[in-house]
């Protein structure tokens, strides 16, 4: 079962939490990107590297 994760809609300054996620990875970098409760954009999270090893 996934975490819930915390994130935050720059587009309508809004936070939100979700399950339904994926782990990106970029130049060595861990990213969680959510799809937008209020908009058809995504919203992303910059997590440690320990975090995004786990969730991957």
């Amino acid at each position: 079962m996934e975490e819930s994760l915390s994130f935050y809609d720059v587009k309508s300054k809004s936070k939100f939490e979700s399950k339904e996620y994926g782990i990106q990875q970029k130049n060595n970098r861990y990213f969680a990107v959510a799809k937008s409760p209020n908009g058809t954009h995504d919203c992303w999270r910059v997590l440690s590297k320990e975090q995004g090893e786990r969730l991957k």
